[in-house]
């Protein structure tokens, strides 16, 4: 699975995996692809700097990245505090109801309330950036657009690759003006955030539009068959997050959690803005449900929803409330049957992908 863009970087496999876990990155990059750790969940720039201690002495030299969140509207002088004084109190009041009807505990007294998507703000995302640009990270990556011409100019100076996701031709064309390195293509089956349009009308539609920039295909995909056809589009490469949940190496602290992406079906998710208030494929739960609901006051934009529902998802995974526990996953979940090291997930997808191209082979005559 090599091509011009793996050959650049020095990897065995075109494979790009996207996760918030370090031994999940970090052994991407051992079985011959290329690891990007999440950031967004980093909002003390020491945690982050310890993850990438760690990742530096488990990767063998091999390179990996690092995915930051930097919206493509900078509001400046805002603080945290009085952003969250713009919630409404009547959906404070929704979730409280919600958090009561499925008998959610509170958190005991003194109990961090976690993770709070504090990520999604600028400033944060700038702090990450002062802390990573002092490890050997080979490629940026941007969620949410180009990132910053400054910061574009800083990654390039320190000689790492800038990628951003793309959700439709003319954000892909936006990104290559900005004067980035590659262009994630990211369908609509993919998990978290995406657009309108799926991968396999997706893919060639990008690679026409910001030709000669390499382009990643993302979003359903998680078979070595599923890379071919990727490959086949155009791509110089793929980008998994889901597949990646189910590994041996996912530190998702939930046994409930995992048993439900287990079970799951490819129709078992739903794009909803329940979480961040953007649209994010995740399974669908009765919390997604409820923020669904057109009886209810509907979800707030970026990054009010997030905030708001801060406390409430660390109860709900605290306590694993098994109706309203979910996590953002792609419509490949259907095929995350087992538990299995990254390094078998890796043996799979080349075994996979072997099997295509003999395919095409036999059906060209060559073989």
């Amino acid at each position: 699975m090599q091509t011009e863009l793996s050959n650049t970087l020095g990897i065995e496999h075109a494979v790009f995996g996207f996760t918030p876990f370090p031994a999940v990155a970090a052994a991407i990059t051992r079985a011959g692809g290329f690891g990007v750790l999440g950031a967004v969940r980093y909002t003390a720039p020491d945690a982050l700097a310890r993850d990438l201690d760690w990742m530096q002495d488990h990767t063998e030299g091999l390179p990996y990245g690092l995915d930051v969140v930097m919206p493509a509207k900078k509001v400046a002088g805002v603080s945290e505090a009085e952003v969250e004084a713009m919630i409404p109190e009547g959906h404070r009041r929704f979730v409280a109801e919600l958090l009561d009807t499925h008998g959610v505990p509170r958190l005991a007294e003194g109990e961090a309330s976690g993770w709070r998507i504090t990520g999604w703000m600028e400033e944060v995302a700038r702090t990450q950036l002062d802390v990573a640009f002092d490890y050997p990270i080979k490629l940026l990556a941007n969620a949410l657009g180009s990132p910053p011409p400054d910061v574009i100019r800083r990654a390039h100076d320190h000689g790492i690759l800038v990628a951003a996701l793309a959700g439709s031709p003319r954000h892909a064309r936006h990104h290559k003006d900005a004067g980035i390195d590659l262009v994630v293509a990211q369908g609509y089956e993919a998990g978290g955030h995406t657009g309108e349009i799926a991968t396999m009308v997706l893919t060639p539609e990008v690679v026409a539009a910001v030709d000669p920039l390499p382009v990643l295909a993302a979003g359903g995909i998680g078979t070595g068959e599923q890379i071919a056809a990727g490959l086949a589009l155009g791509a110089q490469g793929v980008w998994l997050g889901s597949v990646w949940l189910t590994c041996e190496e996912a530190e998702l602290h939930s046994r409930r959690l995992t048993a439900k992406l287990l079970a799951a079906g490819p129709a078992d998710t739903v794009r909803s803005r329940a979480l961040t208030g953007k649209p994010a494929r995740q399974l669908r739960t009765a919390w997604t449900d409820a923020w669904d609901d057109p009886n209810g006051p509907g979800p707030l934009p970026m990054p009010l929803q997030g905030l708001l529902v801060a406390e409430a998802n660390s109860r709900i995974q605290r306590y694993e409330v098994e109706p309203l526990l979910g996590t953002p996953v792609g419509q490949i979940v259907g095929r995350m049957n087992s538990e299995r090291s990254v390094q078998a997930v890796f043996d799979d997808l080349t075994r996979g992908f072997e099997r295509a191209v003999d395919r095409i082979n036999r059906i060209a005559g060559r073989a």
